[in-house]
């Protein structure tokens, strides 16, 4: 008999005594994914280029009973990736969960977009997240898992010019089949995505209200989504409760990629 049948079924969607590391924990989603990984009952890393931006986000780990490890990354650098994975092991002897959430964007005409601007957010969203994954995959054991934050952006079209970014989150589908492919049988972890529609952060507080409504006439339920919405796509595809669930990417966008 397979042992998710003799499991309570919410005890799948549980992270008790997991590590979990978060790149981009600084800020918008990532600060969110962390605290809600702490409340699954993992024990987190929190990766980000700023330790004064991370440090609170620790504050919340800890309080919620779990342990927290700072560990200033910048993806972009491969051997900073293999410090986060190197420092991790070090502390909690295991790396069981890793969320690539770091990323960039910009807004730019095509025809006018400089190269090292289009650049920057592949070296961010996608390399990042590849040499982060590259890193962990290395230490992680059977049974972990890799959750890339991908974007709805990466499914249709995006009302404003934004080639780089949507490319890039397009190319990160295709990372997370082909890591899949390489590592779910050979290696036992599990390589899937989310890709959120609009989610009630900062940076959509600051879009123009005209530009937003536009983004949500896409959408079936024709309102963003709020961080607890995707906090539970990501801890869904972390969980045990996603065992069979691989190469996938998860659109946790009100419907807009239905349509």
């Amino acid at each position: 008999m397979n042992q998710h049948t003799r499991t309570p079924i919410l005890d799948l969607f549980r992270l008790t005594d997991s590590v979990a590391v978060v790149t981009g924990a600084g800020g918008g989603l990532g600060t969110g994914f962390a605290r809600a990984l702490a409340e699954a009952g993992a024990d987190v890393v929190l990766a980000g280029r700023r330790r004064e931006a991370l440090e609170p986000v620790a504050r919340t780990v800890t309080e919620l009973g779990r342990r927290a490890l700072i560990v200033p990354t910048d993806v972009t650098d491969p051997q900073q990736c293999d410090t986060l994975a190197e420092q991790t092991i070090s502390e909690f002897g295991k790396l069981d969960i890793l969320v690539n959430n770091a990323g960039v964007t910009h807004s730019a005409p095509a025809t006018r977009e400089r190269p090292e601007d289009f650049r920057a957010v592949f070296d961010v969203n996608l390399f990042g997240a590849y040499w982060a994954a590259q890193a962990c995959a290395r230490v992680m054991e059977p049974g972990s898992s890799i959750v890339n934050v991908s974007s709805v952006l990466g499914l249709v079209k995006s009302v404003l010019p934004q080639a780089a970014y949507a490319s890039s989150k397009a190319a990160m589908i295709g990372l997370t089949r082909d890591l899949s492919h390489q590592w779910s049988k050979r290696k036992g972890i599990r390589v899937n995505a989310i890709a959120p529609g609009f989610v009630e952060t900062d940076m959509i507080g600051e879009m123009p209200s005209d530009t937003l409504e536009e983004f949500l006439t896409g959408s079936t339920l024709g309102r963003t989504a709020t961080q607890r919405e995707i906090d539970a796509a990501v801890i869904f595809l972390a969980s045990p409760a996603a065992s069979y669930i691989t190469g996938s990417t998860l659109a946790v966008d009100g419907g807009t990629s239905g349509h």
